[in-house]
């Protein structure tokens, strides 16, 4: 059988799930347990002022996507998923765990209710 394209991104795509799980339920990890809120929120690299409001977000978000990489991975090596079913699962996960975390970032900086500076009167 020589690897085809799709057999190899397959691969690909299966052995990134492995760091991907990891990365996320350690930063579930340290927003639980250490209450390290430098990861929350992230928008360039910088946490919000106030980060450990919107940590138990973050927290949610991270444990389940990494919960469900577990479960996927777990479901592939003992054969429970199909190849439609696992790369669907994975997928839509990553995914929504992508899209959470940018509207959380967003949301922790919003600028509702509040009055934002006014610019200088010109004379």
């Amino acid at each position: 059988m020589a690897p085809t394209v799709s057999l190899v991104l397959n691969w690909i795509l299966f052995l990134a799930l492995f760091p991907i799980a990891f990365f996320w339920l350690r930063r579930a990890w340290r927003i639980i347990v250490r209450r390290d809120f430098s990861e929350v929120a992230l928008k360039r690299g910088e946490a919000p002022p106030n980060a450990a409001r919107f940590a138990p977000y973050a927290a949610a978000i991270n444990l389940i996507g990494g919960v469900v990489l577990v479960w996927v991975i777990f479901g592939v090596l003992a054969g429970l998923f199909e190849y439609e079913t696992w790369t669907a699962i994975a997928g839509v996960s990553i995914w929504t765990k992508f899209i959470l975390d940018f509207a959380l970032s967003r949301q922790a900086r919003a600028k509702l209710g509040r009055e934002a500076a006014k610019p200088a009167a010109k004379e």
